[in-house]
């Protein structure tokens, strides 16, 4: 196997704090990357403008966008305009749940990884300050990695894939820090679920109240353009 193999990296780069973080991170470790996102009929497209900022911020090999056509209602309320974002905490899984998201973006990003011979893939999902979405917790990780390793030609050929998740027992002003340290510019990040065209955040919707509170805890200027 060769280092060229083991050096590149699939980066999963939503346009939000985290993926930029992670990004960066994959950076840092010396990795050739190749950011991936997802056009999955979102409610607002800023978020893809952001990646797209931030995949030439860090000057990454390549960024390429996949378009996901869910053919229907998700039953969510980040692709659903008929389901409203939540804006105070709520109790269980909330709507902000995207059925098997993580699933097919990582299935993407695993056959991304084949054709450029990466053998490494990073993804931004957190068990600390998140949601309580399923597809964020370390158990489904581990199983992916598994699944990646019985699945694919370059793994029964010898090249191990890794799911690399650099964040998942980060707080929010933890990866806020790291990030600062490796020059990441926050200001060009969106992180709200209901961001306006212009990427400016509503300031009550769950990932921008841990956002603002992770800020404060670091101790950092909060860059975030509210609405």
């Amino acid at each position: 196997m060769s280092n060229e193999n083991t050096r590149k990296a699939v980066v999963l780069v939503s346009g939000g704090l985290d993926s930029a973080t992670m990004l960066a991170i994959a950076k840092d470790q010396g990795f050739d990357c190749y950011a991936l996102s997802f056009d999955y009929q979102q409610r607002h497209q800023s978020e893809l403008t952001a990646a797209g900022n931030i995949a030439e911020f860090f000057e990454v090999s390549e960024h390429r966008v996949m378009k996901i056509d869910s053919g229907g209602p998700s039953g969510s309320a980040l692709t659903d305009t008929d389901i409203a974002v939540p804006e105070t905490p709520q109790q269980g899984i909330p709507v902000t749940y995207v059925p098997a998201r993580n699933t097919v973006f990582l299935a993407l990003a695993l056959g991304y990884a084949e054709v450029i011979g990466a053998s490494n893939i990073f993804i931004g999902v957190n068990a600390v300050d998140y949601s309580g979405y399923p597809d964020c917790r370390p158990e489904f990780i581990d199983a992916f990695e598994v699944l990646s390793n019985v699945a694919t030609k370059a793994a029964v050929e010898g090249q191990r894939m890794r799911i690399q998740t650099p964040l998942m027992a980060m707080d929010k002003s933890r990866i806020i820090k790291t990030g600062v340290e490796l020059g990441v510019d926050y200001s060009m990040t969106v992180s709200c679920y209901q961001a306006d065209s212009q990427g400016r955040a509503c300031g009550v919707c769950d990932s921008c109240r841990f956002r603002r509170a992770g800020f404060e805890a670091a101790g950092i200027a909060d860059v975030t353009t509210y609405v």
